[in-house]
């Protein structure tokens, strides 16, 4: 599976910080809802800005960092 279609969503702030720029949601929030037991569709109740494949990108970039 190829997820560069998703990481493409991620930006990198001046720091090095991910956040999924269009939106200005920062992927640490994301992956940090999920850890705790939110779904995606909590998640993008509570972001409607957000998209279910900008969360996927927030999933793509931790396992990718993950290496």
């Amino acid at each position: 599976m190829d997820a560069s279609h998703l990481l493409d969503r991620i930006s990198l702030d001046p720091d090095g910080k991910p956040w999924i720029e269009s939106q200005g949601i920062w992927v640490s929030v994301i992956l940090t809802l999920m850890a705790v037991g939110w779904s995606t569709e909590e998640i993008l109740d509570t972001y409607p800005l957000l998209e279910e494949d900008d969360v996927l990108a927030c999933i793509a970039w931790s396992a990718q960092e993950a290496g």
